[in-house]
């Protein structure tokens, strides 16, 4: 799954510092300061730290990551295929050949595959979908006759159904918002939308809300074909018949297997009934290409869509209904398939209870070369590079826990069923958890706990862009303020921080069991950028279009490993855990501020409509010949007391700052000291925490961010209390906030005693 460039920006505004912290007034242009110590080292342990971290980013070598690369995106390689067990064994004896304990954890997890999909227009013009994607003579992977999982999407329920179709542009809520002004019902008829605006899953998820008995989702070539480059051979982007499979399964509820929510799909698990999986799309649902899609929209009658909603095919966007009914048939097979997670440990030689956990998925739709094999290649050169530097005689501090997940695609399942079945072990010694999916050219990208966003900034400092030849931090600080770049870049964001700030973890790519479920820190990191591509999730992700089009050379792939086994050494080998806790309590203010932002907003934008519709402005403004319905009278916000939380940031941001006055000197503490320090450390996100959950998902425990209800990908910032004020339920806003408010208050006291036992105290 892509993950860095879908993230949600109306949460994030980052508000003009104040008052910068010595380390974060570094260099403008990205200059690390060598002559300080690292943070949380000695100034003696600093420089031996820094002397085998010169001899690790020696060792990641590019062609062995461009060999994996090919070795593991050979053949397709779906959940419970043949090839996805050769490539877990092959990974298992590759961790045990660089001196890793590894071993294959299984999990038996609902994975449904299609038997039957019939997709056809009826009528006098009829019309049925290819539903397959040819062969391209150039590229040899394509006609590998390797068994392939055809296009499908995974966990939308069995069905057959002929109705009329209509059109709904990208199926999100202002989509049906717009529909209703022009009179368009979806009920008890098929809809098709096309990819993009939001998550996948959104869109069969809205159609059912909206009575709809099928969804159809197509890649128009307005966003990932020829309306943005050349297609495949001669260019990078979807063809014709190219096809973007995926998981529809709802996981802004739960990640993982839908039958076990919150425990592990092992044997002896309580499963739930199928038809109780609150997970699984209740209609039929297809994904299809352009060349497929054509025709159905060229069937469509009634009224011209707005400019908006239109794509790059040669006909007239209409909104429907069809002239002809669609006839739509699903049938799966619902059984289980085994995930086979690859888990390598190195223990830690002082605190081995403590887990620094790193993770890849290495499961693809198809040949999955881009998605997920660049990233997984890089990071088992990475893992490699570690388990070398052993042999040489570095050893971790802390326990190192590189995952190679299987089963990312369908819903997350590997990494989930994983951290449900450690949960135990993870509450009480998880550190971190560092995630990545696939990489690329361009920029660095990274979300997630800002406790570590110093940490994070720090070793991009030290790190060279191979094409820009500056400094990867220098490069990604210009790049927001000139509104470029990945990870939620924003003009203003470069000039308003210091560091680089993290975006806000939401949903989609396998951190979401450790933080928003179990509360474990987590950071997503990755480039990429500037190798734009239309194979996301078809038979066309494959070496050849990657070396065609991609990162060949795998410049980018020899900096990720480099920039990420750098960041597990930092934390594996610190005297004191590198957390900073300033970061995390300016972007609480920054989340707080635009909270009570859009509260405003939203009540002057209600009062606003209400006013219009009081004196009959629509319909007086409206065009007589195409008339549209007035849009609905919104609810007003109730005034809300926000002085509770003003109180509980201020005092997270004073903790921030008496445990950033003393924490420098942490390291010379005892050795006894330092560890009840750690311990502490490993587990200050837990606070944030909320044990009920989130209102209707308890499974999503994190109060900070999580994946919004309707973005899916991207997150939802301070999400119980934003989502209630945003669906208009505002007694559960107002009891939310008081949950919110209680856990800053926790983590602030927390960090007043962190800041106690790093003064010695």
């Amino acid at each position: 799954m892509r993950r860095l460039a879908v993230l949600a920006v109306a949460a994030v505004l980052i508000q003009p510092l104040l008052s910068l912290t010595a380390q974060q007034a570094q260099a403008a242009n990205g200059t690390p300061d060598t002559s300080k110590p690292l943070q949380g080292f000695t100034a003696a342990d600093s420089a031996t730290e820094r002397q085998w971290e010169a001899k690790f980013q020696a060792l990641p070598d590019a062609k062995k990551i461009s060999d994996n690369l090919h070795l593991l995106a050979a053949h397709p390689h779906n959940v419970g295929s043949a090839a996805q067990r050769a490539n877990a064994e092959w990974l298992l004896k590759q961790y045990q050949s660089w001196g890793w304990d590894a071993k294959i954890e299984q999990f038996d997890v609902l994975y449904p595959t299609p038997k039957t999909r019939v997709l056809e227009l009826t009528g006098p013009k009829p019309y049925k979908a290819r539903l397959s994607e040819p062969e391209v003579a150039e590229d040899p992977y394509t006609h590998d006759k390797s068994p392939a999982m055809p296009p499908y999407n995974i966990y939308a329920a069995d069905g057959d159904v002929t109705a009329p179709l209509i059109y709904v542009n990208y199926g999100n809520k202002a989509d049906y918002e717009e529909l209703d002004r022009y009179g368009v019902s979806v009920k008890g008829a098929i809809v098709i939308a096309r990819y993009g605006g939001g998550w996948r899953g959104l869109k069969p998820k809205l159609a059912a809300m909206h009575g709809a008995v099928g969804c159809i989702i197509y890649s128009d070539p307005a966003d990932d074909g020829f309306g943005t480059g050349d297609v495949i051979p001669s260019g990078p982007m979807r063809p014709e018949w190219g096809v973007q499979r995926g998981s529809v399964a709802d996981t802004t509820l739960y990640a993982g297997d839908p039958l076990t929510p919150g425990v592990a799909s092992v044997p002896g698990a309580k499963r739930l009934a199928i038809a109780d999986s609150k997970v699984i799309m209740p209609i039929p649902t297809i994904p299809v290409s352009w060349g497929d899609a054509q025709p159905l929209l060229a069937s469509l009658q009634g009224r011209t869509v707005p400019a908006g909603w239109r794509g790059a095919l040669p006909l007239t966007y209409k909104f429907g209904p069809s002239a002809s009914k669609v006839h739509l048939k699903i049938e799966s097979d619902w059984g289980t398939k085994p995930v086979l997670d690859v888990v390598a440990t190195l223990k830690g030689s002082e605190e081995p209870e403590t887990w620094i956990v790193r993770g890849n998925h290495y499961d693809g739709w198809v040949n999955g070369a881009d998605d997920p094999i660049s990233g997984q290649s890089a990071m088992i050169e990475e893992a490699r590079a570690l388990g070398e530097l052993h042999k040489q005689g570095w050893q971790p501090k802390r326990t190192l826990v590189y995952a190679s997940w299987d089963g990312e695609e369908p819903g997350l399942l590997g990494s989930t069923e994983w951290a449900e079945a450690h949960a135990d072990e993870l509450t009480k010694h998880g550190a971190i958890y560092i995630n990545s999916d696939e990489n690329g050219r361009g920029f660095f990208g990274a979300q997630g706990s800002q406790s570590y966003e110093l940490l994070v900034n720090d070793v991009v400092r030290e790190m060279t862009d191979p094409e820009s030849h500056t400094s990867v931090f220098a490069r990604q600080k210009a790049a927001q303020q000139a509104g470029r770049g990945r990870g939620g870049a924003r003009p203003d964001a470069g000039e308003a921080r210091a560091t680089v700030a993290l975006g806000p973890a939401g949903s989609g790519s396998d951190y979401a069991g450790f933080v928003d479920h179990l509360g474990v820190a987590s950071i997503n990191i990755g480039f990429g950028g500037e190798d734009h591509s239309g194979t996301y999730h078809s038979a066309y992700d494959t070496p050849w279009h990657w070396d065609q089009f991609a990162d060949k050379d795998q410049v980018y792939g020899k900096l990720f490993a480099q920039t990420a086994g750098t960041m597990v050494m930092r934390v594996a080998d610190a005297d004191v855990m590198p957390l900073s806790f300033h970061e995390l309590a300016l972007t609480v203010r920054d989340y707080s501020e635009n909270l009570k932002s859009e509260v405003k907003d939203l009540r002057q934008a209600a009062e606003r409509r209400n006013r219009a519709l009081q004196a009959g402005a629509y319909k007086l403004a409206d065009d007589p010949k195409n008339p549209l319905l007035p849009p609905p009278a919104l609810p007003v916000p109730p005034q809300m007391d926000f002085s509770t939380l003003d109180a509980a940031v201020s005092r997270l941001d004073a903790a921030a700052t008496k445990y950033g006055s003393v924490s420098a000197n942490a390291a010379a503490l005892s050795s006894a000291q330092r560890l009840t320090l750690n311990n502490d450390l490993a587990v200050a996100e837990r606070k944030l925490l909320s044990d009920a959950g989130l209102p209707g998902r308890p499974w999503v425990k994190h109060l900070l961010y999580a994946p919004g209800t309707y973005t899916g990908y991207g997150a939802s910032t301070l999400p119980g209390v934003r989502e209630a004020v945003e669906d208009g339920r505002y007694d559960e806003a107002q009891q939310q906030l008081g949950v919110l408010v209680q856990a800053l208050t926790n983590e602030a006291a927390y960090i007043e005693k962190l800041a106690g036992e790093a003064g010695g105290q």
